[in-house]
């Protein structure tokens, strides 16, 4: 029997929303799950959720998709119901997220540690109690000038941010796989340079 992998990718709900850099972990969501033919539609916990199988290389793994749908600063009211309900072991969840102090386009895979500053995140280690879940931090780098982080992270991507951004994606849902098949120190030796 396998166990069951979650993936959580934060944002916000609603179309107002979609295109937004703080909705990096929808996007990577909806690729993952484009790429995979796997649904994320279904209401549970303040989420939408879709599950299935996902084979690499003759191995198979579960995978449970998660988009919460409690606002990027409560996202822990949605992650630690799921997480309990589905009895996901730390080492079997990871959160994707956007990182103002990661240079834009990079991503960055973590084994755990503090919440960096993310409210996703501080949310999600208040709901569970604890930090040492893994982390998919992608870096959409700090605005020029004077503009405030908050007003930054909720404007789209620009089309020329796009055209990093775009294979980022593809790049991400990668490191998913290997995060899922290979472990998360390999994923972080592959995907991390």
């Amino acid at each position: 029997m396998s166990t069951l992998r979650m993936i959580v990718g934060l944002g916000n709900p609603g179309p107002r929303y979609n295109r937004n850099r703080h909705n990096i972990g929808f996007q990577c969501i909806e690729r993952f799950a484009h790429r995979h033919n796997l649904t994320v539609g279904r209401s549970q916990h303040n989420s939408l959720t879709g599950d299935g199988w996902i084979s690499k290389n003759g191995a198979r793994a579960k995978v449970l998709l998660v988009k919460p749908l409690t606002f990027m600063n409560r996202s822990g009211q949605a992650v630690a119901p799921l997480v309990n309900y589905y009895d996901v072991e730390p080492q079997n969840l990871i959160v994707i997220h956007d990182d103002l102090d990661l240079e834009s386009g990079k991503l960055r895979l973590r084994a755990g540690g503090s919440s960096g500053g993310q409210n996703g995140i501080k949310s999600i280690i208040a709901g569970l109690g604890f930090e040492d879940f893994h982390r998919l931090r992608v870096g959409i780098g700090r605005p020029d000038g004077y503009m405030d982080a908050a007003a930054y992270v909720l404007q789209d991507f620009s089309t020329d941010e796009e055209e990093v951004f775009t294979p980022l994606r593809d790049r991400i849902c990668d490191a998913l796989e290997a995060w899922m098949f290979d472990g998360i120190d390999v994923a972080m030796n592959r995907y991390n340079g």
